[in-house]
């Protein structure tokens, strides 16, 4: 809460932002000793191009960044946030807007493994502070799933994706609902066959949480939750499994964008359902060739263990479609081919309904939160055919990857429900200002930017 608060004229250091065009005038504008301090550091006012400035007095300076983001943009003085030295800061002559975001994210640091004391604050001050308490849930919520998708695999299993949910309820008044174990054998067996090879403390879940009035229009937010994959029988290499880690990225994406749902109070029945799994080896883990069982009643013949996700998000986008919602919302870190097609930025975007698309699209763009649209290529379907069930797992091949496997999410989604899913990456192998190496939030806030413009 400290690192943004509103301007009420305190002593603050001054920060300039100019767009490279708007550089020649300023610079022309300056006194000599800066003129000569700016070409001392190299600056020619590109992109990138900073400097401190000094001023009148022994401890008197301000900032200077030359920067093409237009003003408010979420990463526009990320940089800073995350370098300047402690105190307290104001922009001169532009609004805050959004880009507190990426000042407050430009601070954080996954910290929980490391011995270092956190660095001092630096604390902006903004000229609207109405958008303050909306900026922090941002920032938490995407710092949230940083957390969740960075925690090792012996510290983030099934019971702690469970704990995390468990969390959300008592603060915000949900009810919390988990089916655990061989209790999934019955109501869930994708679920249950999936999770059953691991460790008993890291036995399956499916997790369950319900908030809001029960006359609102009711709304499904299902993450996919497997704690690590080691691409069972079908094991992964050692170079696949390292970060496999973050194979629960899209139930940290669903945990996150729940909370600011319910803290924002948005006028919904909230479902959220994330089924929680570790995909281990063992005597008893599922075989390729093995015919699974599902909650809908299709059967589906296992063609590669290693494609888990899809087979226990079958199950909750089940269960998630026998209340009637209004709107199926999913995120799983589902398929390398869309990594492959849309790279690590850009979360591969399914959607049943055009209107509901174009929104989320739109969205996305408002608040510089990216995402890519895939067609649901009914052409395809056919290659989910199988010998002996109604239908496989994973087609042999490998062509249109995402697509295929979205196809495969369909069967279980009722035919009339519109239904999202961000098959997302939740890393970012590349650090950015604001957005370090690691775990990220991709989709989350142009999905929750959807919601809020249709229920807010």
């Amino acid at each position: 809460m400290d690192l943004l608060q509103a301007d009420r004229g305190q002593p603050a250091r001054d920060i300039h932002v100019l767009h490279p065009n708007a550089y020649p005038g300023w610079i022309d504008r300056q006194s000599a000793r800066i003129r000569a301090i700016v070409a001392a550091h190299g600056l020619t006012g590109k992109a990138g191009d900073r400097a401190i400035l000094p001023g009148e007095g022994d401890d008197d300076w301000s900032m200077l960044l030359v920067c093409n983001d237009p003003p408010g943009a979420p990463w526009r003085i990320a940089s800073l946030g995350g370098s300047l030295p402690a105190g307290t800061y104001r922009l001169i002559d532009t609004m805050v807007g959004e880009s507190g975001l990426g000042w407050i994210l430009g601070q954080h640091r996954f910290d929980r493994y490391v011995t270092q004391p956190a660095a001092a604050p630096r604390i902006l001050l903004t000229d609207t502070p109405a958008n303050i308490v909306e900026t922090i849930r941002l920032a938490e919520a995407t710092a949230l799933v940083r957390d969740l998708v960075n925690t090792p695999a012996a510290d983030m299993g099934p019971a702690d994706l469970e704990a995390q949910a468990e969390r959300l309820a008592q603060d915000h008044g949900g009810t919390l609902g988990v089916t655990r174990g061989d209790a999934l054998a019955t109501g869930y067996p994708m679920i249950h066959t999936v999770g059953m090879a691991a460790a008993v403390d890291r036995a399956p879940r499916l997790i369950e949480l319900e908030w809001g009035d029960p006359a609102h229009p009711r709304i499904a937010i299902v993450g996919k939750g497997v704690c690590f994959d080691t691409g069972g029988l079908d094991l992964k290499p050692s170079a696949g499994m390292r970060l496999m880690k973050k194979d629960m990225g899209g139930a940290a994406h669903a945990l996150a964008l729940a909370g600011l749902v319910m803290a924002a109070g948005l006028k919904v029945r909230l479902h959220l359902l994330i089924p929680a799994v570790e995909n281990a080896v063992a005597g008893n883990a599922f075989r390729p060739g093995d015919v699974l069982h599902s909650r809908k009643g299709l059967t589906v013949e296992n063609t590669n263990t290693d494609a888990e996700g899809r087979l226990i998000l079958g199950d909750a986008l089940t269960r998630a479609g026998e209340a009637n919602p209004e709107l199926i919302l999913d995120f799983a870190t589902l398929t390398g081919a869309a990594r492959v097609a849309v790279g690590p930025d850009l979360p591969a975007t399914f959607c049943n309904d055009e209107g509901i698309s174009a929104d989320l699209l739109a969205a996305a763009a408002l608040v510089d939160d990216p995402l890519c649209r895939l067609p649901l290529w009914d052409g395809y379907d056919d290659m989910l055919k199988s010998d002996i069930a109604d239908m496989v797992n994973a087609p042999d091949g490998g062509f249109a990857g995402a697509i295929t496997a979205a196809l495969f999410l369909r069967r279980f989604v009722p035919a009339d429900t519109p239904w999202v899913h961000l098959d997302t990456f939740a890393w970012r192998p590349v650090a950015k200002p604001g957005r370090p190496k690691g775990g990220e939030a991709l989709g989350l806030r142009a999905a929750y930017r959807l919601l809020q413009d249709r229920y807010g």
